[in-house]
């Protein structure tokens, strides 16, 4: 086993969709007014435009940076503490103020943000809108959309950064914005027995982006994802199961392109046990008992999750340790609001 302080810079590569987080207290007229639920997350229509110059007037606003990937190496970062940077992150930002902030919250954050940056498409970010307990999440990615692998991802100083890991993780997500980038990364971490890890992130993924989803499969070596998104994936495959236990097993020996590593699936189902692949079993590891009355908020839960897995995983723990630490991270965010967290974590 490494001991953390034997981690190095760069060990973890994520890549993915940068949002700055924009949460502000509104009230139920200003959701009306953009016909918001009051719990929600959907992506921003034309209709939604205004909503972003206004929520950053209110009095109280705060920014964090976010976008699934980046929330989770930022998690997996704020677990490891030091060294500083064992985190990488590539993704699109425009050359603006929301940009700006997003480089100096990835800086505070200890992450080694590289950004694409470019000056036709602003920076992307998520409107958190907040009314009592409920948070109405609206998810404008504009420039996270543009990430461009030849301008990017293939400029050898890039490549030569992303080839120091040992680890990769990289959301669902971005199957919507550059598939080849991730099969250029999945394709490194096989051939060279890394350890490449993804994310299902969304039931519309496996249901509209099946066909890339497919394609970097075999280069799986670990997959997240929760409940419904386990459903819908079995869905898809036409499993004919909606036993969690089994879809995870059936997912685990779909074909694989390095058979040196045995896939390992992990499902996670809130405040319900997660579900992950051990050897050829599937078997069940509680979660951490919270009060109701301490949830906070939800959101995030699983970024932090796979954020706990990974900085345990990048230290060369064993399975039952990457879980439970993935466990102690979303159980630390669940108390707070958005995806933030205490000054050090107290995780043994």
């Amino acid at each position: 086993m490494t001991l953390p302080g034997q981690l190095h810079e760069n060990t973890l590569f994520g890549m993915g969709n940068p949002l700055l987080d924009i949460s502000a207290v509104v009230d139920k007229d200003f959701l009306d007014k953009f016909g918001l639920k009051p719990n929600d997350q959907i992506l921003a229509e034309d209709k939604h435009k205004a909503l972003f110059d206004e929520i950053v007037k209110k009095s109280n606003v705060e920014y964090h940076a976010g976008g699934s990937t980046q929330n989770s190496v930022k998690i997996a970062q704020w677990m490891i503490q030091k060294p500083h940077k064992v985190a990488t992150f590539f993704g699109c930002i425009g050359s603006d103020h929301f940009g700006e902030i997003l480089k100096k919250k990835a800086e505070e954050a200890h992450v080694d943000a590289h950004y694409y940056e470019q000056n036709v498409v602003p920076t992307g970010t998520c409107a958190a809108c907040i009314t009592g307990d409920n948070r109405s999440l609206v998810a404008n990615l504009a420039a996270a959309n543009c990430y461009k692998k030849e301008k990017h991802l293939d400029l050898d100083s890039n490549w030569e950064l992303a080839k120091k890991a040992r680890v990769y993780y990289i959301a669902g997500f971005f199957l919507t914005v550059s598939p080849e980038s991730i099969l250029k990364v999945a394709k490194h971490a096989s051939d060279n027995n890394k350890i490449f890890c993804m994310n299902l992130s969304a039931p519309f993924i496996s249901q509209f982006f099946k066909q890339p989803l497919m394609e970097i499969m075999p280069y799986v070596d670990i997959l997240f994802g929760n409940e419904t998104e386990a459903a819908t994936f079995a869905k898809e495959l036409g499993f004919e199961t909606d036993d969690i236990g089994e879809i995870a097993k059936k997912t685990q020996t779909l074909p694989k392109a390095n058979t040196k590593r045995q896939r390992v699936v992990v499902f996670t189902q809130g405040k319900d046990d997660t579900v992950a692949t051990v050897g050829d079993r599937a078997t069940m590891f509680p979660v951490l008992d919270i009060d109701q009355n301490d949830i906070v908020d939800t959101n995030g839960a699983g970024d932090a999750f796979v954020g706990g897995f990974l900085s345990a995983l990048v230290q060369e723990q064993v399975l039952e340790e990457c879980i439970r630490a993935g466990h102690y991270a979303a159980n630390i965010i669940i108390r707070r609001v958005g995806c933030t967290f205490p000054e050090k974590p107290d995780f043994h």
